[in-house]
């Protein structure tokens, strides 16, 4: 079942949130940039679009309307591209290395005492995120170190 476009992008901001903003996982996962990305055009593109409309018209006179209008809007669907990538991404399953790594790891941490039972067996980069949250949080750093 497809999800709508508003209930996509309240599932990629929720994925946003709980996706673990470290710097290890950066060169693994996209989702580090994006969100970053994400959360930057959220604070800055409403305030670009408002001064491209303004700067636009008063400088060119309100024949360009249109097209400042058009600029406008554009600059305000990034933030909005972005959170519908990362609520599409958070309901992707994991590709089967992806699979292999999130089961060993979680074995893993099941052997050192964490006591979360796994989420499914088809598991997806939501799950991953969880668990990934789980281990920075719960898990002694040299377990962290030696598993990435």
């Amino acid at each position: 079942m497809q999800n709508s476009l508003i209930s996509q992008v309240q599932l990629g901001r929720q994925y946003a949130k709980e996706w673990p903003m470290r710097k290890e996982l950066a060169p693994m996962f996209a989702e580090f940039r994006v969100v970053k990305a994400t959360e930057m055009s959220l604070s800055v593109m409403p305030i670009l679009a408002i001064f491209t409309v303004f700067f636009q018209t008063s400088q060119l006179g309100m024949q360009y309307l249109p097209q400042a209008i058009a600029i406008a809007l554009f600059f305000l669907s990034l933030p909005v591209q972005g959170l519908l990538w990362l609520g599409k991404r958070c309901e992707t399953p994991l590709n089967p290395s992806l699979c292999f790594w999130y089961n060993e790891l979680y074995d893993k941490m099941v052997a050192n005492g964490y006591d979360r039972p796994i989420s499914s067996r088809k598991p997806r980069y939501r799950d991953l995120a969880k668990l990934l949250t789980d281990m920075f949080d719960k898990m002694d750093k040299a377990f962290t170190k030696e598993q990435l």
